[in-house]
């Protein structure tokens, strides 16, 4: 496995998918899903950040404890990223959050961007990047290319299924971007959804069918 894929192998969290999966799943369950999946990513993902010790007062005594130096930078790739969002804001309260609006247009083969903000003074600093699925790599690719434009720092692809051909070209592009995720997929069908997969994420969170 590429060291710069990181899938995280939890009971708890194989269970969740397999809901995910299953079509008979409503909308507000796949929502809740999605959080608490979501949840799961970030603390994987913010392993590494730095923390500097201070002491405080407890309720009974003194401890020497650990505060995080710098947060990250949150961006979900709409829409489907927003059905991450929650969960993530909920490990990482304190962090600013900016949105990319791109969709694949099939009849120019190509990618177009409709909505990029993105938090003031990003540069430098690491970005969690947020779509549940990675199918052909098109979109995530585009979305790196922009937010590399603007000198941010380490970015980390948070997502819950990733093709193989999807994850081949963000790798191709962008050797140095990690990616967290529940599952890599056997592939995609005729139609550029990922197999088994979870079904158009977007439609699914937001009730479209």
């Amino acid at each position: 496995m590429s060291k710069k894929l990181f899938v995280l192998d939890h009971p708890v969290l194989k269970h969740k998918l397999g809901y995910l999966r299953d079509k008979e799943t409503d909308s507000i369950h796949f929502r809740l899903l999605m959080n608490e999946i979501s949840y799961a990513l970030a603390y994987e993902a913010t392993k590494d950040l730095e923390t500097i010790k201070r002491d405080v007062e407890t309720p009974l005594s003194k401890a020497n404890i650990e505060r995080v130096v710098e947060s990250p930078v949150i961006v979900s790739i709409m829409r489907a990223g927003n059905g991450m969002l929650e969960g993530i804001q909920r490990v990482l309260p304190f962090a600013p959050a900016g949105h990319i609006g791109i969709y694949r247009d099939k009849f120019i083969n190509n990618t177009v961007e409709y909505y990029f903000k993105i938090p003031e003074k990003s540069a430098g600093k690491t970005v969690l990047l947020l779509d549940p699925l990675c199918a052909t790599g098109d979109t995530v690719v585009a979305c790196i290319d922009r937010l590399k434009q603007f000198n941010v720092g380490k970015i980390k692809f948070l997502t819950v299924c990733v093709g193989p051909s999807g994850l081949e070209k963000l790798h191709h592009f962008h050797p140095d971007v990690d990616v967290y995720t529940l599952s890599k997929e056997e592939g995609l069908n005729e139609n550029g959804y990922l197999l088994p997969g979870i079904g158009d994420a977007g439609d699914r969170i937001y009730k479209m069918r």
